[in-house]
């Protein structure tokens, strides 16, 4: 059984008494950094020269420096940038100044696991993980909850790493709702499957493909989005509630009957196998080394099919579908 921790396994005094430099103030970064600073903890953030966010962050009263300057000051450097560019900021800015004793701290273990980020051997290198997108950390901690988060330990060069991790975790509001003692290795590759298997990739492909057979079979363009898409809240929030067997008590006998009796006509052997493979391209680091030379040459394979994708009918239904619920606040990406 996995070890989780709680509030008390966690003391608030070691991040209490350590600066801490959060590098980036996107999702996670806006997040872990106000939930640091209520939390007593001295913050400052990291962004570089004509950052967009650098008003933002200091419209809340936070402290901001460039990413050097920020890593100097700091005992605790929280490295939240996308990973396609973790490796080269870190090259740049951040690794000079990561001085024997420090902290480095991560969200995800990507450049850790992969190899793109190694760090010296004299500093603690760990990772604290919420389970949650940013928004989401910050809302439920302002609640006085939090988000389970994971904890991983790459590199133990003072012996505390792990309380360091702990410490930090309660001040960003995770130990509330439980901690889960994990590896680099395995966070990283279970999230990269999951994201690709079905919160994403399986997930997106199924809505379009669900969708289309519907509208090529000549159902209405709304109908069809209604089916396979917007109703995926409501089953979804089921599950998570009370898992597979709640959402199936909760749903019709008809319903539950289809379930068991088309579910392992759309999930087939060749699907689990293509699983299997995509699990182990993960674990080979070939998926890894596939995206970072995708990004390093400007990411035209990811631009070409966002646009494509965007402009998909399922997207274009749904946009106009979602301005007659007035329950809903408008979201859109950036063009």
């Amino acid at each position: 059984m996995a070890t989780i921790y709680y509030d008390q396994d966690a003391d608030s005094s070691i991040i209490q008494d350590r600066k801490v430099a959060i590098i980036g103030y996107g999702s996670q970064g806006h997040a872990h950094s106000l939930n640091l600073r209520d939390s007593g903890v001295e913050v400052v953030v990291g962004l570089r020269e004509g950052s967009k966010s650098r008003m933002e962050a200091e419209g809340e009263g936070l402290k901001v420096m460039i990413p050097a300057e920020a890593a100097a000051w700091a005992d605790v450097v929280m490295l939240l940038v996308p990973d396609q560019h973790m490796a080269d900021m870190y090259k740049a800015e951040i690794e000079q100044h990561m001085t024997a004793g420090k902290a480095l701290m991560m969200a995800h273990g990507f450049n850790i696991h992969f190899g793109e980020i190694s760090p010296a051997d004299d500093i603690d290198v760990l990772m604290v993980a919420p389970k949650g997108p940013g928004h989401l950390v910050r809302r439920t901690y302002t609640e006085g909850s939090g988000v389970p988060s994971l904890l991983a330990v790459h590199q133990d060069a003072t012996g505390n790493a792990k309380a360091l991790g702990m410490s930090y975790a309660w001040a960003n509001g995770g130990t509330r709702a439980g901690v889960l003692d994990t590896t680099f290795k395995e966070e990283t590759e279970t999230d990269l499957f999951g994201e690709q298997v079905i919160l994403c990739g399986g997930l997106a492909e199924m809505v379009k493909a669900a969708f289309t057979t519907l509208v090529d079979a000549g159902y209405q363009p709304e109908s069809a989005y209604f089916e396979t898409l917007h109703e995926l809240k409501l089953i979804v929030d089921l599950m998570y509630e009370g898992g597979l067997s709640w959402m199936r008590y909760s749903i019709s006998d008809t319903a539950e009957y289809g379930d068991y009796q088309t579910g392992p006509k759309i999930v087939t052997d060749d699907t689990r196998a293509a699983m299997r493979q995509v699990l182990t391209d993960i674990q080979s680091g070939d998926f890894a080394r596939q995206w970072m030379a995708e990004a390093r040459a400007g990411a035209p394979n990811l631009l070409a099919q966002r646009a494509a994708d965007r402009n998909h009918q399922v997207e274009q239904v749904g946009a106009e579908l979602r301005d007659l619920m007035p329950f809903l606040t408008p979201k859109a990406p950036p063009s």
